[in-house]
């Protein structure tokens, strides 16, 4: 447990120390924002991009660690559309928001660092092959369910939207430019290999700090029983699903399962919320489910570990 405790206990004390600074005044509110857009925006872009342009494609894709991963996700999304239109009488536009808040991970700002300090740099191919389609799959999988269920809905306008998008994500860039580089054989000099590595190295402290001192502009609300149940689905139901389809099914080796499936146990990610108020829908669901996931992570997150060794 104590190996346990030394990966876990950093990561979430820079957590603790951003929300801390922020509460204390001892760092603006408002740089937050830019703190989190300076990780979306630059360096993580320049990670992906290192990674994708030195990967190995033959080990990197696996899709029997990816396809479980998105199978769980989009489980969390039918069964908490259901919890919260059955249990919480929700209406299905606000039902579908709450669905959403259990399917989007952070793999970026929380997942990134917690596996990278569990596993090291060999984990890295593997959880980038899920970042690199995560967000294209789950926010399209969202926004066209959401279409769906709304009476004035258009499902061809919303897929219009949804690819514009995903192709003005700085992430999508930054992953596409490395896996095109890497097919063609790009060789970068060693001056602008070393900015980009620079660039992703301030990923870790500078996406903690930043996701900490978010969390102050989150608060509880009377929605805090039905988030909890989307933060059961993240944390506990999709890594579950994730495991039993790659281990006991598809029989993957478990030291490389294990990075698919803490991936997937990590807690909902920001744009979870953007989604609940670009339609207006379930944001209150969607800001607690943030809060108690994150909060909830630091627990769940080391049993995981424990569980996978």
């Amino acid at each position: 447990m104590l190996s346990i405790f030394n990966v876990v206990a950093p990561i979430f004390a820079l957590i603790a120390l951003g929300y801390l600074a922020v509460r204390l005044k001892f760092y603006p509110q408002r740089g937050v924002d830019g703190l989190v857009s300076f990780v979306n925006n630059f360096a993580t872009p320049c990670l992906l991009f290192g990674e994708m342009l030195t990967s190995d494609f033959r080990s990197v894709f696996n899709l029997a660690i990816i396809v479980p991963f998105y199978v769980g996700a989009l489980f969390s999304l039918v069964v908490g559309t259901l919890i919260a239109r059955r249990f919480f009488r929700n209406g299905i536009e606000d039902a579908v928001s709450s669905g959403f808040a259990a399917t989007f991970t952070n793999t970026l700002l929380v997942g990134f660092p917690v596996i990278r300090r569990a596993y090291g740099d060999a984990a890295l191919p593997t959880i980038f092959s899920i970042i690199a389609l995560h967000g294209s799959i789950l926010l399209t999988a969202g926004m066209l369910t959401m279409e769906f269920v709304r009476r004035d809905g258009s499902l061809a306008k919303t897929a219009v939207t949804a690819v514009r998008r995903i192709a003005s994500n700085p992430l999508i860039w930054g992953i596409a430019a490395g896996i095109i580089g890497n097919f063609i054989g790009l060789k970068l000099a060693e001056p602008v290999m070393a900015v980009v590595t620079m660039m992703g190295q301030a990923v870790v402290p500078v996406a903690l700090f930043g996701i900490g001192g978010a969390l102050n502009e989150y608060k509880f609300s009377e929605s805090w029983l039905q988030a909890a149940w989307m933060t059961l689905l993240k944390l506990v139901v999709h890594p579950l699903i994730a495991w039993t389809l790659m281990v006991p099914v598809l029989h993957v080796d478990p030291t490389f399962a294990r990075y698919g499936v803490l991936l997937a146990a990590m807690p909902s990610g920001v744009n979870a919320y953007v989604f609940a108020t670009y339609y207006n829908r379930g944001t209150n669901v969607a800001a607690n489910t943030l809060l108690i996931g994150t909060v909830a992570s630091a627990v769940t997150v080391s049993l995981w570990l424990a569980f996978l060794g």
